[in-house]
């Protein structure tokens, strides 16, 4: 989740609707200005007892973050307190039980992502090393219950935490359990950005399947191979979801500004302090009737703050978030942005990918977001076919967009070879949950603690 950072320099009272609707249009850039972010979490543990640190304890948390300075990484605080640095590379942040998060910079191509997810990893694990302290690349805590994990000391995290258990039986797992593989990217023009919408959101379960890692729940199997996906089933229906709208006649930015005010605030940031507003609406704020700010408007800096607590599948704020995957191993860090880059920045890509999806109805896309954290790869798709039918167009579609966009390392690679992670998900149909669950029930014998020494970074 997001850092909120002090602005600086003006910051505008909205006081018009066009006001909401610029922010989606100063997102656009010509086609040669994209960029791709990366962001990527992962869990931090103790190596001694595999127990999850706590922000202030001897070699926790704090320290962890101090130790990166090393590298360059500036604090950012809040409250006195360290909870994120930023640097060249993006920006690195506290989940709400300490897991750890790069938000990478916006960068040209695949080859810098995954270089600078490599110099990421190092750096972490470096400072790691040092202090006692693991990195686990899991979509879920394989073993840990709610009850067993810090609270980091972030102000917009103690008024979720008190709010979710009023929407939702599992925003508290969302927010303490999982870790998640995300990737940023831009639009040329709203005509664009509703075809990106489309088609991504459409296939975002077939995201979720092929990175699925998640099937364990407090040392067991949980019945379910992206447990994190099926969390959200149940987190908050106001932000979360398949985003009907998003397929209707006339969806653009205006629509889901729409959407945007429609979804109930979490907070107001004033003097570096977290107000907490949960529940109330976006649109009495318009009006200067925010019961938390009462006669205040809101600040453009307000409205960002207010998109980026919509948690649906795709997101978009200044750009499209895909946020369908389970967090994993290091190689999955790059294959997700790979096969979103390669389905949505290349027009022929992105027509072949729209194709196989654009005659699906509300229903089919909703039955598959419903069954693909059980079924992964054979949740069905229409036409009597699964995922798993296919995946393997789908991956040719994104190697052969990469390919077009011939964005070649030293060697005279193009970006299409950071796919390869998922050659073998697509030509088998097991995901990386299935073989967790066969190594559990196998060479494990049932031992979840085993999982540390095979999953970690």
């Amino acid at each position: 989740m997001s850092t909120r950072k002090e602005t600086a320099g003006e910051d505008p009272i909205i006081e018009s609707r066009a006001q909401l609707i610029s922010l989606f249009e100063k997102g656009e850039k010509p086609a040669d200005r994209w960029k791709i972010g990366t962001e990527h979490e992962k869990f931090v543990y103790r190596f001694l007892d595999h127990r999850a640190p706590s922000y202030d304890e001897p070699g926790g948390i704090r320290d962890l973050l101090d130790g990166l300075r090393e590298f360059g990484w500036e604090p950012v605080e809040e409250g006195g307190k360290v909870i994120a640095l930023a640097g060249s590379d993006g920006t690195i942040s506290l989940e709400p039980a300490g897991q750890l998060e790069l938000s990478g910079a916006p960068l040209d191509n695949l080859h810098e992502t995954c270089a600078e997810t490599g110099r990421h990893l190092e750096q972490v694990k470096a400072v790691g090393d040092r202090l006692g302290l693991g990195f686990l690349g899991l979509g879920m805590w394989p073993d840990k219950t709610r009850e067993e994990l810090p609270i980091m000391p972030k102000g917009r995290y103690g008024i979720m935490l008190r709010h979710m258990p009023r929407v939702g039986s599992m925003g508290l797992d969302m927010m303490l359990r999982t870790c998640t593989i995300q990737v940023n990217l831009d639009y040329s023009s709203e005509a664009r950005m509703v075809k990106m919408f489309r088609t991504s959101l459409a296939l975002q379960p077939l995201a979720t399947a092929l990175f699925a890692n998640s099937p364990f729940t407090e040392g067991k199997p949980n019945g379910f191979l992206s447990y994190r996906s099926h969390i959200w089933s149940d987190t908050d229906p106001h932000r979360t979801g398949m985003l009907p709208f998003v397929f209707e006649d006339g969806f653009g930015y205006e629509r889901y500004a729409d959407y945007a005010l429609d979804v109930p605030m979490y907070f107001v940031f004033r003097d570096g302090k977290y107000i907490d507003a949960a529940g109330q609406s976006f649109r009495d704020f318009l009006d200067g009737k925010l019961p938390a700010l009462p006669g205040e408007r809101p600040t453009m800096t307000d409205w960002a703050d207010h998109l980026s607590t919509a948690f649906p599948e795709v997101r978009m704020k200044s750009f499209l978030e895909m946020r369908g995957a389970d967090g994993g191993p290091w190689n999955r860090i790059c294959a997700l942005p790979a096969l979103w880059v390669g389905l949505l920045y290349d027009d022929t890509a992105l027509d072949a990918a729209w194709d196989l999806v654009k005659d699906w109805t509300m229903e089919e896309r909703e039955t598959l977001r419903n069954e693909v954290p059980r079924l992964a790869l054979r949740a069905p798709v229409p036409g009597g076919r699964t995922l798993q039918d296919i995946a393997p167009q789908v991956l040719a579609i994104a190697r052969a967009g990469l390919a077009a966009r011939a964005r070649l390392n030293s060697i005279g690679e193009n970006e299409g070879g950071y796919l390869s992670a998922l050659d073998e998900v697509v030509s088998t149909g097991r995901t990386h949950a299935e073989r967790l669950l066969e190594r559990y029930n196998g060479a494990w014998s049932g031992d979840i603690s085993k999982v540390y020494g095979e999953e970690s970074f």
